[in-house]
């Protein structure tokens, strides 16, 4: 035993805990006695944990024992099972959700920068409930003046107006009564409610039941459309066009939540028919299969278009070249191009008479990038980077199911759209393939796994983040592992938990700081997804649980409860202390070595260890032991064994032919920690290690 320190003496912390600080000395006899020893010191352990204050308050009453629950290892209070719902986390029995099917005709028109446009709806009630009105997204009315959008983020900041004013002109809103054949159309009253309108019905919508609405409006296009949308020059990126409807759910009902230019959208599914009409000479892109090729391309691009499907290398689809002496059939005037899209959540285009195209393809599915001549450095190499890309997440998570994916540059600076991404120059290959990568990985949260990303910003962003790490990995392995992205994500979270600044990551997007905004909606729940993996369920447990997660709600609308439970069901273990810790309380964590007493009996090191935990927050100990011969021996012990006494964790070990020189908790810096200095121990008078000799 070093120095003979054998009794406990405590200091009572703010939180009222007790913590080891020094050891007193016990008699010479005692050292000779290990069961005694062992035996006191244990007790003065176990004492000291079980009743804090006790020793230096030795009169005082015990504090009375509370009502409910606090630990951090209490029962997460989710919303009650039912038959939409279930327990297990998967859809229930008698699960629905609605459905909007489009058919949209746009005209663009470059003098007036602006688009005008016909829209008809046919939306399916498929809820137990009878619906006398929707609701309506009309985001661009976030351009108007004094709109909520202006009041909440400064005027010049990325999700600011920037000094420019729009918002829709709507000329037509009428339903669609009786049969196709005889056919009456009715004006609905609407109610314009900044973001959101909403339409009284013309007569109720039954359970079962489709409505037919119809609409005609026009917008001014915004230069910075809160970065979602824009236009650069002749280049047109158009989003947020048309009256979405809102989503009504077994959760909320109608989502109303106004869209601010943070929080993103939250959308049903359906088909989508497009008509893009623009001047001759303009090059579209746009979500779903391009309909009329040969009536917008001539015979050589097509011909090249139609080998790109067969190809896994780049084929230049419309080069600098073409572009130059004239892409198109027509001259002047206006074409049109005609998409169509089976069972997406919504519909974008993208218009630009400088746009080259190259074009690739995996299992024919095409992978596209448009661009103008002036971003070819880094963009000749985004077919191929957005062909890597879906066939990394289709062979890990989940099978791509669109024909295309469609990489485009412009003035936005990261957006997704079903089949599309959009991105700009970026400053070299691996910043373009970030960003590439991160916005093809919405495909799979929220295009394919429809969370509500105005309320859980975090259930698509984080989750994306996530996945990323693989794919950049695999891209480009001299920019380091996904173990070393990983890393580097912990790194960010852990200086802002020592900064004290960051918030829970439930928090709804629109009330985060945006200078916060990465690290609570991408970063952090990235990190929280890469201990689940690596540290707490294994890669194994945790990609099977993962995989099902996104199969259950492929095409659907989970809710954070849904994924939670989906984790621990397939995973095999309640984690509602993770759950708690990581996402809605904002735990923060600090391992320690609080205390190590060691004594050597014959050729055997006997050694007793409090490991410490001393912020709220539990993870799993990682303990790496350092004898004075060079080697080592690790030790790993799940969060649970902080179940029932949070603030420290005692454990004894026999080394036979060893003598300890150091303990360290968590030496490769895979648990995040606020503190590291008391992460190690090192044995009185040790001497360094020698080196292992293979």
């Amino acid at each position: 035993m070093t120095d003979a320190h054998a009794a406990l003496i405590t200091s009572q912390e703010p939180n009222g805990t007790a913590r080891c600080c020094t050891w007193g000395r016990i008699s010479a006899p005692d050292l000779h006695n290990d069961s005694l020893m062992s035996r006191r010191i244990t007790a003065a352990l176990l004492v000291a944990a079980a009743m804090p204050g006790a020793l230096t308050h030795a009169q005082a009453r015990p504090a009375p024992r509370p009502v409910t629950d606090t630990s951090i290892f209490a029962p997460l209070v989710l919303p009650t099972p039912n038959e939409f719902r279930s327990g297990s986390g998967a859809p229930g029995a008698r699960y629905w959700q609605n459905r909007a099917d489009y058919t949209l005709r746009t005209t663009l028109d470059t003098a007036a920068t602006s688009v005008t446009s016909e829209m008809t709806l046919r939306y399916t009630n498929n809820s137990p409930d009878t619906l006398r009105f929707i609701w309506l997204q009309t985001e661009q009315n976030a351009f108007r003046a004094k709109s909520l959008n202006s009041f909440i983020f400064p005027e010049d900041s990325r999700f600011g107006a920037r000094g420019f004013e729009g918002g829709y002109t709507v000329t037509r809103v009428e339903q669609r009564l009786g049969t196709p054949t005889a056919a009456r159309r009715v004006a609905l009253k609407t109610r314009v409610n900044e973001t959101v309108t909403k339409l009284d019905l013309a007569e109720p919508l039954a359970p079962g039941r489709s409505a037919t609405i119809e609409m005609a409006y026009s917008f001014t296009v915004p230069e910075h459309g809160a970065d979602r949308m824009g236009r650069d020059g002749s280049l047109y990126e158009i989003a947020q066009w048309y009256p979405r409807v809102a989503v009504y759910d077994d959760v909320r009902g109608w989502n109303i939540e106004p869209y601010l230019g943070q929080g993103e959208f939250y959308l049903d599914f359906g088909d989508y028919n497009l008509e893009v009409t623009v001047p001759a000479g303009y090059i579209v892109a746009a979500t779903g299969s391009l309909t009329n090729p040969a009536e917008v391309l001539p015979n050589a691009q097509l011909a090249r278009l139609n080998n790109a499907a067969h190809s896994d290398t780049v084929i230049r689809i419309i080069t600098e070249a073409d572009l130059k002496a004239g892409a198109t059939r027509k001259k002047t005037g206006m074409l049109t191009w005609k998409f169509a899209a089976k069972n997406v959540r919504d519909a974008v285009w993208a218009a630009s008479p400088e746009f080259q195209w190259d074009g690739s393809s995996w299992k024919g599915i095409y992978a596209f990038a448009y661009y103008r001549p002036s971003a070819v450095d880094n963009w000749k190499d985004a077919a191929d980077q957005a062909r890597m890309s879906i066939m990394e997440y289709s062979e890990r998570w989940f099978q791509y199911p669109w024909p295309h994916i469609s990489a485009i540059e412009g003035p936005i600076s990261g957006m997704e759209y079903p089949m599309i991404a959009m991105e700009n120059k970026s400053e070299d290959v691996y910043d373009l393939f970030n960003v590439v990568t991160h916005e093809i990985g919405h495909m799979w949260f929220p295009m394919i796994v429809a969370s509500n990303e105005r309320a859980f910003m975090w259930q698509d962003e984080g989750f994306n983040t996530f996945i990323n790490t693989f794919a950049e990995a695999r891209r480009y392995p001299a920019k380091g592992d996904q173990m070393q992205r990983a890393s580097g994500e912990r790194g960010t979270v852990e200086q802002v938990m020592r900064a004290g600044v960051e918030g829970p990551i439930v928090t709804t997007p629109d009330r985060i700081d945006p200078r916060l905004l990465g690290v609570t909606a991408y970063v952090k729940p990235s990190v929280g997804l890469q201990l689940l993996r690596q540290e707490i369920l294994g890669p194994e447990a945790f990609d099977d649980a993962f995989r099902t997660y996104i199969t259950r709600w492929a095409y659907k609308h989970p809710t954070p409860s849904d994924f939670f439970r989906t984790m621990e069901d397939v995973g095999g273990r309640r984690l509602d202390w993770f759950w708690r810790g990581w996402f809605v309380e904002n735990a923060r964590y600090d391992q320690a070595v609080d205390t190590v007493i060691t004594r050597q009996s014959g050729d055997t090191a006997k050694v007793i260890v409090a490991f410490g935990n001393r912020e709220r927050g539990v993870l799993p100990i990682r303990a790496h032991f350092t004898f004075t011969d060079g080697s080592t021996e690790d030790y790993t012990y799940p969060a649970e064994v902080w179940s029932t006494n949070s603030v420290r964790y005692v454990r004894r070990y026999n080394f036979v032919g060893k003598t300890l020189a150091k303990l360290e908790v968590d030496p490769e810096s895979r648990i995040p920690d606020i503190t590291r200095a008391n992460n190690i121990w090192t044995a009185p008078g040790a001497t360094a290690p020698k080196p292992v000799v293979p």
